[in-house]
């Protein structure tokens, strides 16, 4: 092998970065402070039943998405089975009223139509941009800090029939388009699912249906816990290694250059390159002491975008759900009374049933779950105190299990597991800054920029992951590993190679 490359965390950004490293001659080994890979790509058992705490697709499951080659190269493509949901999801309102949003762009236009035909005209606008949007696919093969004037043009090539779109809907929210509808109800269907992240952009709708209308948006049977460990192998296989339970207290630094990394139980591992997966703030205030930032930097920390911290609440049934239509993310529910959860008032939960995936529950029965965005320094202040802290889950857990019984009738009877999952979960397990699922705000930056990979006067260095790449998610994350390591062998006037298993 060549020069040596440690890598921080063995999140789905680690695991690409090692797996790129290792297919272009790279000396690589990461340290993940977990007994497990993943990171926030995770999965938990409990009594038989098995909890999925990040899947809900997979961008680029089909090859019309740019993203496909990057899941092939990574292994996951050959070891997994997609399913095609024809669903995103269903909002539910009040009088019966309901909405699927349907990856049938005819069918989801009808459906619309018979419960908003004062608003005909807004919705075949919509359901047009959706269609428009199904073309739509940035490339990814190769990282944009390298792209020269040819690419850029290439790239303008490719997105220009789209401009006319992106001026359309590029700067809406979703708070802007719903103000739009004369049917409260349809003000409901847009509004309800994000709660108060009101100033989401539309284009984080829209896109994930036009994905499944194009089928490049499937869920891999097994979960998450199940592709993190698919990616592990493939870097296993390359010849790359892992050491879980190695908690990183500092990366060494001299005359600038980052050298190596020391362990919490204070022995040191020196590299040429040293890459961070790991939480950002972390990772720049406590690994590197703070001592590489500028203006800007501090600016994202001191004043964060970030995507709210989640509950998840879940529930091993002993019922099958076959009646259930099988979706992405479930149902939007209304509820009768609203809710306060960590001194946050909801009128509307998202309950998602996994009826589609067998291998999480035994059979004849099923995993349901809530997730919930939440506020982080309540469940902060509670972790103080295990009781308390343990009370109010157990509270949560009951008052939930209400609301699913007046959803079905009878399903406390049948009721076999609960699982309660807070903000400090995700603290304890993954280091996530306040307990952020996908760092920071999709838009906090615009939309379509990054934040660069190497801080302010560090040499040897290199941040990838959500921390670096707004908005977050898989598809986000991977590819970010796989920059990295092209922008280190450009460095090192390399060919930057990546096959296929």
């Amino acid at each position: 092998m060549g020069k040596s490359i440690i890598i921080i965390g063995a999140g789905i950004a680690g695991l690409s970065a090692g797996c790129y490293g290792q297919m272009n001659a790279y000396d690589t080994q990461i340290f993940e402070m977990d007994t497990r890979p993943g990171g926030v790509c995770t999965s938990w058992k409990r009594q038989g039943y098995t909890i999925d705490g990040c899947m809900h697709w997979l961008v680029g499951s089909g090859p019309a998405s740019s993203f496909y080659g990057i899941w092939e190269e990574l292994g996951i493509i050959k070891n997994h089975t997609f399913i095609e949901h024809g669903e995103y999801l269903s909002v539910e309102g009040a009088n019966g009223k309901s909405l699927a949003l349907y990856a049938d762009l005819d069918k989801l236009e009808r459906s619309m139509k018979e419960l908003a035909p004062e608003d005909n005209a807004l919705i075949e606008d919509w359901v047009k941009g959706l269609k428009k949007l199904i073309g739509f696919d940035m490339p990814v093969d190769k990282a944009p800090e390298l792209m020269g004037i040819f690419d850029k043009l290439k790239m303008l090539f490719k997105i220009l029939p789209y401009l006319g779109f992106m001026r359309k809907w590029g700067k809406v929210t979703i708070r802007q388009f719903a103000d739009r509808f004369k049917s409260a109800f349809m003000r409901e269907v847009f509004l309800g699912p994000v709660g108060d992240m009101d100033d989401f952009p539309i284009l984080a709708l829209m896109m994930p249906v036009a994905w499944m209308s194009q089928k490049t948006a499937g869920y891999p049977l097994g979960g998450s816990l199940k592709m993190s460990k698919t990616v592990e192998k493939r870097y296993l296989d390359l010849g790359g290694k892992v050491n879980y339970k190695s908690r990183i207290e500092k990366i060494l630094v001299e005359n600038d250059k980052a050298v190596g990394i020391k362990l919490a139980d204070g022995s040191e591992h020196r590299a040429d390159t040293i890459i961070s997966a790991a939480d950002g703030r972390t990772t720049i205030f406590d690994m590197l002491e703070g001592k590489y930032i500028n203006d800007k930097i501090r600016g994202y920390y001191d004043n964060p975008s970030l995507y709210p911290p989640l509950l998840h609440v879940a529930y091993g049934v002993n019922r099958t759900f076959d009646d259930v239509p099988q979706s992405v993310s479930g149902f939007n529910l209304l509820l009768d009374e609203p809710m306060t959860i960590a001194g946050k008032e909801h009128t509307r939960l998202p309950l998602h049933i996994y009826n589609f995936d067998p291998s999480l529950a035994p059979e004849g029965k099923t995993v349901l779950k809530f997730m919930i965005n939440t506020e982080y320094e309540p469940w902060e202040e509670l972790y103080k105190d295990t009781e308390a802290y343990k009370a109010e889950k157990d509270k949560l857990a009951g008052e939930l299990l209400t609301v699913l019984e007046k959803r079905f009738p009878g399903i406390t009877e049948q009721v076999e597991m609960t699982d309660v999952a807070t903000p400090m979960t995700w603290v304890r397990y993954t280091g996530n800054w306040r307990g952020s699922y996908e760092g920071w705000m999709m838009m906090s930056l615009g939309f379509g920029k990054r934040m660069e990979k190497t801080l302010p006067g560090l040499d040897g260095f290199y941040m990838v992951g959500q921390w670096v790449e707004p908005g977050g998610g898989i598809p986000g994350v991977a590819p970010s590993g796989r920059n990295a390591i092209q922008i280190i062998c450009k460095k090192d006037k390399k060919k930057f190679t990546a096959t296929k298993p």
